[in-house]
């Protein structure tokens, strides 16, 4: 059983060409509240950020909401996201997942968030709203 943060605002998923600057996103940063996270590949550049802050510029999808594992977990764990996603699937509820250093995330749709919040709970999760 994992112990799950339901984070209150909508997300953005935003993809940007390989080789963008995104050092203007990076100085904006967000507040001390709001999640940013760039993930920088040979193939393209995504960023997760609050919907309301979606880059110019960027291919959008929108809005997600995002759950968030309590952590810090141990890097040596394993399973945490196959526990989550499984139950998800079966609900036929689609993720975007992504990790930090200290903790696992997933974005769903926001106009799925009820039926997610319900299979992660009927899975034995506990979801704090």
């Amino acid at each position: 059983m994992l112990d799950l943060d339901l984070l209150q605002e909508d997300y953005a998923v935003c993809r940007f060409p390989a080789g963008t600057d995104v050092a203007r996103l990076l100085a904006a940063g967000p507040d001390d509240k709001a999640l940013l996270s760039v993930t920088w590949t040979p193939d393209e550049i995504s960023v997760i950020c609050p919907a309301d802050r979606a880059p110019e510029g960027a291919t959008v999808e929108t809005p997600w909401r995002c759950l968030r594992v309590a952590g810090p977990l141990d890097l040596a764990l394993t399973g945490i996201l196959a526990s989550l996603t499984a139950p998800l699937a079966a609900a036929r509820v689609n993720v975007f997942a992504f990790s930090t250093y200290d903790t696992d995330y997933l974005l769903v749709p926001a106009v799925r968030v009820t039926e997610a919040v319900d299979a992660l709970v009927a899975a034995g999760h506990r979801v704090n709203a």
